[in-house]
């Protein structure tokens, strides 16, 4: 049981990071490699709030949306002028800074909260408050957080904003011609997107009770991704169906007889053809429209 819990607050994780990039690039059109060091904005703020400020649960996630949502600025404010292939590498340039500032923001022996150390660098932040005692009551706060993130994606998205969005995606230039301010909706679209990503790091922090700056590694972002596109952009069930996709495929090889060393290879192997698959006979995504040709 205890198993299966743990599956399943990990699907409300990475469904909201799927959710995050949803918006990004499925409605926005930008494709990011970020999303892991906004993750980690959101995991380091809400560790810093609970050990050194003793804030509770809800401020402490608050905190970190805040944080993590004016840190979006930098990528917003880039994707007025860069698109394509420069955008992508300005976002990994950004992904690079905020892996390097977590490993580094440590100086010698330095109390931790301080300018000197703010991030405790390699060694992590430990002793984070969990907000519930058992493993069921923080699935069901998973769940919710997780509902509560679909229903707000659900409202954006079918407004009028995220028909701005969409029409941004498909020809910038016309929308500009219609005069509506594409600039200031990169700039909500990305602090929103931005903001649930600091959701899921809070709520990742919060469960394990430790963090360390691998939470920025991009290993996380391809993998976040990869669980969008598989899901399928620009709808809002793709990220839940990429989630759990990705999440149980590597499951599988838990219960087969081989060491753990070839059980690694295994589910990289296993991601890899997965996606080549999918690029040739499935390209729009598991949740894609479906295309009589």
């Amino acid at each position: 049981m205890n198993y299966l819990l743990h599956l399943t607050i990990y699907f409300c994780i990475y469904a909201i990071l799927a959710m995050s990039l949803n918006v990004m690039v499925g409605y926005c059109g930008r494709l990011t490699l970020a999303s892991s060091g906004y993750f980690a904005i959101g995991a380091y703020s809400y560790a810093l709030a609970s050990v050194l400020l003793g804030w509770h649960f809800v401020p402490a996630i608050l905190l970190g949306i805040i944080i993590s949502a004016l840190a979006s600025l930098v990528l917003s404010v880039a994707a007025w002028r860069f698109k394509g292939d420069v955008f992508v590498m300005f976002s990994l340039a950004v992904q690079a800074i905020i892996l390097g500032v977590c490993v580094n923001w440590a100086v010698g022996s330095a109390e931790l909260g301080t300018w000197a150390n703010l991030t405790n660098g390699p060694l992590g932040i430990s002793s984070i408050a969990n907000p519930v005692h058992t493993r069921g009551n923080f699935a069901i706060l998973a769940l919710a957080l997780m509902g509560g993130a679909a229903v707000l994606c659900r409202l954006l998205l079918a407004s009028p904003f995220g028909r701005i969005l969409l029409a941004m995606r498909d020809d910038e230039l016309a929308l500009r011609g219609l005069g509506k301010g594409v600039k200031m909706a990169k700039v909500y679209a990305f602090a929103f997107s931005c903001g649930l990503a600091a959701l899921a790091g809070s709520l990742y922090a919060a469960y394990l009770g430790y963090v360390n700056p691998s939470v920025a590694a991009l290993d996380f972002s391809v993998l976040w991704l990869c669980m969008a596109i598989i899901g399928g952009m620009g709808n809002l069930y793709g990220p839940f169906a990429g989630a759990a996709l990705l999440l149980l495929l590597p499951e599988v090889l838990r219960f087969a007889q081989m060491p753990t060393a070839v059980a690694d290879d295994m589910r990289l192997l296993l991601y890899g053809v997965f996606l080549i698959l999918m690029t040739f006979f499935r390209p729009q995504g598991i949740c894609g429209r479906y295309r009589v040709d």
